[in-house]
């Protein structure tokens, strides 16, 4: 039977009106989404959806599903969150990945308000460092970028949001396109190694781009302040909790719609004892997430 992930993202359509837009609001890709769908729609045995135009709209069968689905995602949340009394003291530690820690340290802080003897330890690192930290209780959870392959059998990855890739540029290099901004000019790259510089190199094939290799660095804040200064031009995910967007001495390009976004999300155990509080961080850190960017 599908989990309830799959119920999640039949709401998400239904409420959207499209897999694109759905994938968005639950972190997948649209392939994905369609994947979930044709497997919920097969285990039901009935159509839930029917195409019209972009658009996915809901079948009379699934109109009717639609109110049982949200009764049962949230009779499963409180169910999650049943004994959360016994979770809102003592500690719990959560690392991140540099550029996903505003995220994790905004949605702690509310936390924290609210539960006042919960003591929160947060730790910054790479990916592949923190995973196996997850993995061997370490730490609680990791909020990283979506590994490649296979989540490991004990694990547990919870999508939280995604960053659409674009290329930034000095508010001085005067460019209408991606390619324009990026051609001929000193390329800084996020390193290939890690996850983000994978998904940067994708995004660069994706939309044929062309670029003039100059460094190779392991920060995405230094990579942008560099850019600023004018030392380059580079491609990188632009991040949910920053303000490069709206920044005056950057010019910040998207690339092509349909660039793989970077996805980030939660690691954690499958079993262990503060499940209901990673909860309440994913919830907050999705419910921030919304907020940011409407509807």
């Amino acid at each position: 039977m599908s989990n309830i992930r799959f119920i999640r993202t039949f709401i998400a359509v239904a409420r959207c009106g499209s897999f694109a837009a759905a994938a968005e609001k639950v972190a997948l890709t649209q392939a994905a989404v369609s994947m979930q769908m044709q497997t919920l729609e097969a285990e039901l045995k009935r159509p839930l959806f029917e195409r019209v135009g972009r658009t996915n709209r809901l079948t009379s069968i699934g109109k009717q599903i639609l109110p049982q689905a949200e009764r049962l995602v949230a009779l499963y949340d409180t169910m999650r969150l049943t004994g959360l009394g016994e979770e809102t003291a003592g500690s719990i530690s959560i690392g991140a990945v540099d550029s996903a820690m505003g995220a994790l340290a905004a949605a702690v802080t509310e936390l924290k308000v609210q539960y006042p003897n919960l003591d929160v330890r947060l730790v910054t690192g790479k990916a592949f460092a923190l995973a196996p930290q997850v993995e061997t209780g370490e730490i609680d959870a990791a909020v990283i970028v979506e590994m490649a392959g296979k989540t490991p059998v004990s694990l547990n990855w919870t999508p939280l949001y995604s960053e659409p890739m674009v290329a930034v540029g000095a508010r001085s290099v005067a460019a209408g396109s991606a390619a324009e901004l990026l051609s001929g000019r000193p390329f800084l790259r996020f390193e290939r190694s890690q996850r983000t510089g994978a998904l940067i190199e994708r995004a660069l094939r994706h939309n044929r781009l062309a670029v003039t290799e100059f460094l190779e660095l392991n920060s995405l804040e230094v990579i942008v302040e560099l850019v600023r200064q004018n030392a380059g031009v580079s491609v990188v995910p632009l991040l949910e909790y920053g303000s490069w967007a709206s920044d005056p001495a950057l010019r910040v390009i998207p690339l092509h719609s349909n660039t793989p976004p970077r996805i980030v999300g939660m690691l954690e155990r499958k079993i262990h004892d503060r499940h209901a509080a990673m909860t309440i961080v994913q919830e907050r850190i999705r419910a921030r997430s919304g907020a940011r960017n409407g509807p």
